[in-house]
């Protein structure tokens, strides 16, 4: 399939869902009337510049792949959300859901990672913004407005990135403690320190919780003990052979019959988030102020940890309101902005945050 050939079969099409691994699938309503467009066809790595560390990929690229493909040079995406079933997660997936992992502590999310992108509107057009090299461009920055756009937008075609080098080795400190405050503490004075960690992360299951700060490249075993030297939790210890561990993380972020709420604040609201969730398990990148809370009531952990975004990521179409409550000024926004790139309302109509 080319993008060209999806245009025109969008064209003919009254209401789509993209879809490109399903691995998400749950994650909002499915939309009024709305018919699953593949993205499987779209699956080509364009181009890769090993010099420039860009590439440029269609959307149905699984990320299991595309890293595979990158990692023969070296290089990474550095972007390590959780795959799902079979590793089916696709570029434009985690693009449109604005999906992101432990890596997000250092490298930022998709919003900081692609430089360019091109998509297919309602009506056939195909819009590009960016290019392949890292710079800003004039006019709509469409990679902003798609990225996290659960595609309502328009479908996500193809998508220039940037690339960083691949770490040879990799090693975690981590340290455990059955005090929610201690942790949280421990974790804002690290991310405060100039240590860069590539992943700062806590978990909490039952009445006992983990810190795990992971650094990459030659002297990240060093780094893991030197930065052992800032803590004073019990149970600290370096990990070299850590990538089981960091797998266990991601797979925290899921669950397949469940719901996961996604919890967005400041860092120094992860004991209160901890309280919140009671029995639910949390993973949270702490020095970021994300968790996200597995198996809590919605409504309650809304009301104890309000005015806080909480999003409901699995198990969003089994719920009342997945989303949280808006500012009816952004939603004015939101309204136009749909109003601008899908006025005919193909695009999942009625799946996003206020109806859109």
């Amino acid at each position: 399939m080319t993008v060209e050939e999806a245009a025109a079969e969008i064209r003919e099409r009254d209401a789509v869902r993209p879809r490109g691994g399903g691995t998400k699938l749950g994650w909002s309503p499915r939309g009024d009337d709305a018919v699953d467009f593949e993205t499987r066809g779209l699956n080509r790595v364009l181009e890769h510049n090993e010099g420039d560390f860009t590439a440029v990929l269609e959307a149905g690229v699984p990320l299991a792949e595309a890293q595979a493909h990158f990692g023969r040079a070296g290089q990474m995406l550095a972007i390590d959300p959780p795959l799902g079933e079979g590793d089916a997660a696709t570029i434009g997936g985690v693009m449109a859901t604005n999906d992101a992992g432990p890596l997000r502590h250092r490298y930022g999310g998709m919003r900081d990672l692609v430089v360019g992108v091109t998509v297919v509107l309602s009506d056939g057009t195909v819009a590009k913004s960016g290019g392949q090299v890292i710079k800003n461009v004039a006019g709509y920055d469409l990679a902003k407005l798609f990225t996290g756009s659960y595609g309502t937008l328009g479908l996500i075609a193809r998508v220039a990135v940037r690339l960083h080098p691949a770490p040879e080795r990799t090693a975690t400190l981590v340290a455990e403690s059955d005090d929610a405050a201690a942790l949280g503490r421990a974790a804002v004075a690290l991310a405060a320190l100039p240590l860069e960690a590539d992943c700062l992360d806590v978990d909490w299951e039952g009445d006992r919780g983990r810190l795990a700060v992971r650094f990459g490249g030659t002297t990240a075993a060093d780094r893991a003990r030197e930065a052992e030297r800032h803590v004073s939790l019990g149970g600290t210890r370096v990990e070299e052979d850590d990538h089981e561990l960091w797998a266990q993380q991601r797979a925290r972020q899921r669950s397949r019959d469940g719901v996961v709420v996604k919890v967005a604040g400041r860092p120094t609201d992860l004991p209160a988030v901890i309280r919140a969730a009671g029995s639910a398990s949390v993973v949270s990148r702490a020095g970021l102020g994300v968790s996200y809370v597995a198996g809590a009531d919605v409504a309650t952990l809304r009301e104890a940890l309000a005015p806080r975004h909480c999003t409901v990521l699995d198990g969003a179409d089994r719920v009342p309101d997945p989303w949280p409550a808006v500012d009816p000024g952004a939603l004015k926004v939101m309204e136009r902005i749909k109003a601008r790139f899908d006025p005919e309302r193909t695009f999942r109509p009625g799946a996003f945050v206020g109806g859109l």
